[in-house]
């Protein structure tokens, strides 16, 4: 299962998001370039990177079975 990641790691799925939002934000004039939408993206997967290692340390602390 080392070959999986969930959908909030894919970059894709975050481009993709932040690509309607900018389609939104230009239907009320607000301009989104594609430089900072990568740099949006961007800031995304290093939050999700640092959430998602925060939990695994958590989970490891509260966890009540050692590993081997």
């Amino acid at each position: 299962m080392g070959d999986t990641k969930s959908m909030l790691q894919s970059k894709a799925v975050w481009g993709s998001i932040v690509t309607i939002l900018a389609l939104i934000a230009g239907m009320f004039n607000l301009g989104v370039d594609l430089q900072t939408q990568d740099d949006i993206v961007n800031v995304i997967m290093v939050i999700v990177g640092v959430v998602g290692s925060i939990f695994s340390i958590y989970g490891r602390i509260r966890a009540t079975k050692t590993i081997k």
